[in-house]
């Protein structure tokens, strides 16, 4: 919106006296400007109307009156509380300020309403799960089958859209690998699909199953996204992208401003939900801050290094599908299952182990800053 107003006072104000005189405005013509701008707003509004959200999921009794999954297993005796009575849902904070501030500094170009887009739909079906958790209280919510269901739809239209239009199709058309400069494979419009819808979907899975302890779901979400605002800057800017040789896509800078909103809206939400937590992001937040992150990965053309940005995520994911895995193997086979892990995900076999959950989360927290560290490294080991 602020970029849009600046352009309807330059033309209005155009062989004037005013002209010199709003000249500052000039300033959100810049990525970079705009990019500070978003994450400070994003930021301020997270502190401004977190207290109110909380104070509100309260009332609506909208809190965990059951014991999560961690707890109910047993055995983690390093916990100082019960997470009982804790409201949920807090993503709703999260995807308000996110597009709220990210339609205030972003121009509303194809990749900006694409990403906005997953978030809500994400979002929507996160509420829904989270509403039947409350309902229920219980930790089981909806069945996983529809949520897989949803979030694969999503990822094949945004897929199909992109393939479709000439613009972006070679998004979907050419695979891009980590530390290769070039495609390889081209013309692979199936491979790219299916490569693009697992992204989209194992991204937002992945953040979903990380989210189980204070801080640690939205802390390695921002890391992740600091790696990203760097590149999708990098892959906006025609100079710097032709420098690096990594895939140019027109309009992805608009995705840094995004990312900035992100972190900003992540920091605030933070802030209530480090250790003790104030209020849990729920399904609502981490499905579609999941959803988004691969969806900005489709869209500067690296889906894979996602894959290493976001390497706690993944291992969260694995520790589960080996976990449920073996299980099932080895009762098939013996009728007893044997367990890889202490419990799954990979966070709450730490718990078991005896660790607090400070120093899961932070422990977790230097492994995501590594992860990243490897991931930007990608831009000049090619």
């Amino acid at each position: 919106m602020f970029y849009y107003l600046y352009q309807y006072l330059q033309d209005w104000t155009a062989g004037t006296e005013w002209a010199e005189r709003l000249s500052a405005f000039r300033l959100f013509r810049y990525i970079t400007f705009r990019s500070a701008g978003a994450a400070l707003t994003a930021l301020v509004l997270s502190w401004w109307l977190g207290p109110k959200t909380i104070a509100w999921l309260k009332q609506l009794k909208f809190g965990q009156e059951y014991q999560d999954k961690a707890e109910a297993g047993g055995g983690i005796a390093t916990r100082q509380r019960s997470k009982k009575g804790t409201p949920t849902m807090g993503g709703i904070l999260i995807v308000i300020v996110l597009n709220l501030t990210t339609l205030l500094w972003a121009q509303w170009n194809t990749q900006v309403q694409l990403t906005l887009l997953s978030v809500v739909v994400l979002a929507g079906l996160g509420f829904y799960d989270d509403y039947a958790k409350i309902s229920e209280q219980s930790s089981r919510g909806t069945r996983s089958g529809v949520k897989l269901g949803v979030q694969t739809l999503l990822a094949l239209f945004i897929g199909l859209y992109l393939w479709r239009l000439p613009s972006t199709q070679r998004l979907i058309t050419e695979i891009m690998v980590p530390f290769f400069k070039y495609p390889v494979l081209t013309g692979a419009g199936l491979v790219g699909l299916a490569l693009t819808v697992l992204t989209i979907v194992g991204s937002s899975n992945a953040v979903n199953l990380t989210d189980g302890l204070d801080g640690l779901a939205i802390g390695c979400t921002l890391i992740v996204s600091f790696t990203f605002l760097v590149l999708t800057y990098l892959a906006g800017h025609r100079t710097a992208s032709a420098y690096l040789q990594i895939p140019h896509v027109i309009g992805a800078g608009e995705l840094t401003v995004f990312c900035a909103a992100l972190i900003g809206a992540g920091l605030g939400f933070l802030w209530f939900n480090c250790h003790p937590a104030q209020v849990f992001m729920g399904d609502t937040g981490s499905l579609a801050l999941g959803g988004a992150l691969g969806i900005v990965a489709v869209l500067i053309h690296q889906p894979l290094v996602l894959i290493i940005a976001g390497g706690v995520f993944v291992l969260e994911a694995i520790s589960v599908i080996l976990q449920i895995g073996w299980y099932r193997y080895t009762k098939r086979r013996s009728g007893t299952g044997a367990r890889v892990f202490l419990m799954a995900p990979l966070h709450h076999h730490f718990e078991k182990k005896g660790w607090y959950e400070s120093q899961v989360v932070m422990r977790f927290y230097i492994l995501g800053v590594l992860c990243a560290l490897l991931a930007l490294s990608t831009l000049k080991i090619r």
